[in-house]
């Protein structure tokens, strides 16, 4: 789907908002995802500025949300943000992208991973095999994880990309990771133990309340929204997860 948004975006999110579409069109059977009432096109002003977020989701019989969200505050600040949610009946890893574009257009921040859900905090063999198999390009300034990041596995990427050799990399990087979890989601069967399925279930909310610790996310829609606007965003929208 297009978004006028997109459009007025740095070019490495314009680039990846695609990107992150056509492999979801190219390998899964999507149909529509009900947004929150309210949610889906959002104004607001942050500092003076207009403050803009469209969110784009679907649903497939291994997700149960594929949620694609772009941000803009004035013209100094871009945002995209991509989480794809399992069902539960599936034992498979949480993707996850954020790129934030300042001034000047530079990026200050691109991160992807496959995290894992399961008690073991580890991501199931088949990906590990996939994920080692791939190049690892070289970026010249990586970004150390903040202390509650223990969500992600060893094959997360945060960086600083710079310059246009190294955001096509990172780009590159991503919609290598999200074919494999594609194709490997597609073949998954699903559980049928109990048991299974309340781990996975327990392993997504924790993915969830750690996510919602992020301080730098919660102060930009404080201070545009309030702090129960930003507390039903945060926990219906960006990070919502299935109880037992």
């Amino acid at each position: 789907m297009s978004s006028s948004l997109r459009n007025r975006q740095h070019s490495l999110i314009r680039q990846l908002a695609d990107c992150i579409e056509m492999v979801w069109q190219e390998n899964l059977e999507l149909s529509p995802y009900i947004v929150p009432q309210g949610l889906g096109y959002i104004e607001g002003h942050l500092e003076g500025e207009k403050l803009i977020i469209e969110n784009l989701c679907y649903q497939t019989p291994q997700f149960r949300k594929l949620h694609l969200e772009l941000a803009q505050v004035g013209t100094g600040l871009d945002i995209l943000h991509c989480v794809m949610f399992p069902n539960p009946e599936y034992a498979l890893p949480i993707f996850g992208a954020d790129i934030v574009g300042g001034r000047g257009g530079a990026i200050s921040a691109a991160i992807a991973d496959l995290s894992p859900v399961n008690a073991a905090r580890s991501l199931p063999v088949k990906y590990s095999q996939a994920l080692s198999s791939l190049p690892n390009p070289e970026f010249a300034q990586p970004r150390a994880l903040p202390e509650w990041a223990d969500i992600f596995s060893e094959f997360c990427f945060f960086v600083r990309p710079m310059g246009e050799q190294e955001e096509q990399a990172f780009l590159n990087r991503v919609r290598d990771f999200l074919t494999i979890h594609c194709q490997i989601a597609k073949a998954e069967a699903a559980l049928t133990s109990d048991l299974e399925i309340a781990e996975a279930i327990a392993g997504q909310q924790y993915y969830c309340e750690k996510q919602q610790q992020n301080d730098k996310t919660r102060r930009i829609l404080e201070k545009s929204f309030g702090t129960e606007w930003t507390d039903r965003y945060m926990t219906t929208m960006l990070f919502d997860f299935v109880s037992c």
